[in-house]
């Protein structure tokens, strides 16, 4: 069912005078995000008309856009990537493990995302593998899925790694499975610690190579002194690294997942109202407790707007990605030792056709099989009435 109010009717509705007043301070990136949104089921991809072979009912298709920014088109995706790592889970506890970046360094990260963001993912992960690989804590290797988010819950910008991680790992010979303590895996303030020694050594080398550039209020930045003492007071502070309990099971994990890794900066559904005075949402005010962490904001539409192209990703980048047992180049192998190692079996081959490209929902009067009777090119609609054939099978006797 269409959300009341969805992100691409505020685009429609101000997008054309946001990118004017905007215009060359706007990425290619975020122009075509907004265009995607705009026409995402609509006349301007096209479509097909479904008619019901049983009653006769007929309804109009519009295309997605697909594109990994829209609040509509993530539920497919994240149905047919949840498939897939099904296959993957182990009969273990899982862990939820967050890194998030001191605001001093999001700043930067704003002006550099490609670069910052690879790097947070490529810190964190060696973070993890580093401390469960020594023998004073787990001794084993692991495996990690990692989903990079890049906003706070009011679209600020806030870029975190969030890692569901099996709770224990193979040893390091590979000869048995470590399991991790029911509710622990691994310290949080030696992870911390060796996450902002990694991190920053990285970062100071990223600018003695010239590949960060800085603009506006951070110009200043480009100068070595000066950066390195931007970062004299993010040395001293401790980098928070946030461990969760671990899940109930396997479905848990899948749940969580499905909520995680194909989620945009906001959803249609925390969308309340919007009018030329703004756009009213929910967001969680994660400084409260209770129900008072619920929480109403309303933006200005040109703020709203800001906000949203914000979290546009660089062309090509990777947001989730796996490690240790995980690394695509050795899964296959890594969890056929591990599940050896736990004594199960491997998960059967599903040989059963998964949900098709084209599925269609049913027929919404009688449940019957949708078929296409029509396709149209882009920014074209379907004749009407749709064709003949939803009509002679209504009244066939």
């Amino acid at each position: 069912m269409r959300a009341s109010i969805e992100v691409a009717d505020i685009f429609r509705a101000a997008g054309s005078a946001y990118r004017a007043a905007h215009a060359g301070h706007l990425s290619l990136q975020q122009l075509k995000v907004m265009s995607a949104i705009e026409h995402c089921r609509t006349a301007a991809l096209g479509g097909h008309v479904e008619a019901c072979e049983d009653c006769g009912q007929w309804r109009i298709a519009y295309n997605s856009c697909r594109n990994r920014h829209c609040p509509k088109c993530q539920g497919a995706a994240a149905r047919t990537w949840l498939a897939e790592r099904e296959a993957d889970l182990l009969p273990v506890g899982y862990f939820h493990v967050v890194f998030t970046l001191p605001a001093e360094i999001g700043d930067i990260a704003f002006h550099n995302k490609a670069l910052v963001y690879d790097l947070l993912f490529k810190a964190a992960s060696e973070t993890m593998l580093t401390i469960a690989a020594d023998p004073r804590h787990l001794g084993a290797r692991i495996g990690i899925t990692a989903v990079l988010h890049t906003w706070g819950s009011a679209m600020t910008h806030h870029p975190h790694v969030h890692m569901i991680v099996p709770g224990g790992g193979v040893s390091l010979d590979g000869s048995r499975w470590i399991p991790s303590r029911p509710a622990f895996l691994l310290p949080v303030r030696v992870l911390g610690k060796l996450f902002r020694r990694l991190f920053l050594t990285r970062l100071v080398a990223l600018h003695e190579a010239g590949r960060l550039g800085f603009f506006g209020s951070m110009a200043h930045l480009t100068d070595r002194r000066a950066f390195l003492q931007h970062l004299v007071a993010v040395r001293k502070k401790r980098w928070v690294v946030y461990a969760k309990a671990p899940f109930a099971g396997p479905e848990a994990v899948l749940a969580y997942l499905s909520r995680y890794t194909h989620r945009v900066a906001i959803s249609n559904r925390r969308l309340i109202a919007f009018d030329e005075g703004g756009v009213t949402f929910r967001y969680k005010d994660y400084r409260r407790h209770g129900t008072d962490r619920q929480q109403v904001m309303k933006l200005a539409i040109d703020e709203f707007i800001r906000r949203f192209l914000l979290h546009v990703l660089p062309r090509g980048f990777h947001r989730i990605r796996h490690y240790g047992l995980l690394a695509s180049s050795a899964r296959k192998v890594s969890l056929a030792r591990a599940r050896e190692l736990l004594n199960v079996a491997a998960p059967p081959d599903d040989d059963t056709p998964g949900e098709p490209n084209d599925y269609r929902p049913p027929c919404p009067c009688c449940g019957g099989r949708m078929i296409v009777i029509e396709t149209f090119e882009r920014w074209r609609q379907p004749r009407g009435p749709p064709h003949a054939t939803a009509a002679n099978r209504e009244n066939a006797p």
